[in-house]
């Protein structure tokens, strides 16, 4: 095979995936190539000297393994395009909700699958990605996977019935957590705090999130030190629990969850 990885669709997950890559050193862009109706699209990958075509099969043809980033709707029309992957090549998924035996069904015939739920934060280096070996798997598949994800964020392994869950979590959580900073923003405009609003709100969520990571602490101590008795966080955190915003949360992350289970139905 001419290509060490492949990519059928170039959207901005890929580009992110692809970018990181080469600028991690994973891959050279020589070792890449990509297939997309859309010319804009192919026209980043063509830029750092990947090989591009509008033909899936290209891809197919000519990659050791082939990264499949096209939305789960669409992957029934692609399916066809796969008939030509052989059992010597290795099929890397981030569809959500679709399972490796989903997979398997619609292809007539074993593949060896390696799925990966990755989130947005990956187009900025900071990504979280959950990566599971496919029934048909052999072990070591996933050793690129792993690679080509961590040049972009970090990277957990798991068993393949837990991606529906870390897609509730991790892969629609920055969702979640521009809702919030959406609600923080709104709150914050409300105050007065005008053209400052939306950089107070990012680095508030930013610092968080890096005290989290390198303190080791979990969440409840971290906000136990945050909230002095009769404060101001005390008086915030108490109306949240007044208006049970824990459990909508939790309830918001289980309709993601079965969501994904559908999608894969």
């Amino acid at each position: 095979m001419r290509y060490k990885l492949g990519f059928i669709g170039c959207g901005n997950m890929a580009q992110a995936i692809a970018g990181g890559a080469i600028k991690g050193g994973v891959l050279q862009a020589s070792d890449v190539i990509a297939s997309d109706p859309s010319s804009n699209n192919r026209a980043v990958f063509q830029g750092w000297g990947c090989g591009v075509s509008d033909e899936n099969g290209d891809v197919i043809a000519q990659s050791q393994q082939i990264l499949l980033a096209v939305k789960p709707q669409v992957f029934p029309v692609v399916a066809a395009d796969l008939d030509a992957i052989t059992e010597e090549q290795v099929l890397i998924s981030i569809m959500a909700g679709v399972s490796s035996a989903g997979i398997i069904k619609l292809l007539g015939r074993p593949c060896r699958v390696v799925r990966v739920m990755p989130n947005t934060p990956a187009l900025v280096g900071a990504g979280m990605a959950g990566i599971a070996l496919g029934d048909d798997a052999r072990p070591g598949d996933d050793e690129l996977s792993k690679q080509l994800f961590g040049a972009v964020g970090e990277v957990v392994e798991l068993k393949e019935p837990m991606i529906d869950a870390i897609n509730a979590i991790s892969g629609s959580g920055p969702g979640y957590v521009f809702y919030f900073a959406e609600a923080l923003e709104e709150a914050a405009a409300e105050l007065g705090l005008g053209r400052s609003a939306r950089k107070i709100v990012a680095q508030t969520f930013f610092g968080a999130g890096k005290l989290m990571l390198e303190s080791g602490e979990d969440p409840a101590e971290l906000r136990r030190k945050v909230t002095s008795p009769g404060g101001t966080t005390l008086a915030a955190t108490e109306s949240l629990d007044h208006d049970r915003v824990k459990e909508a949360i939790q309830k918001a992350v289980r309709a993601a969850f079965t969501r994904a289970q559908e999608l894969g139905a």
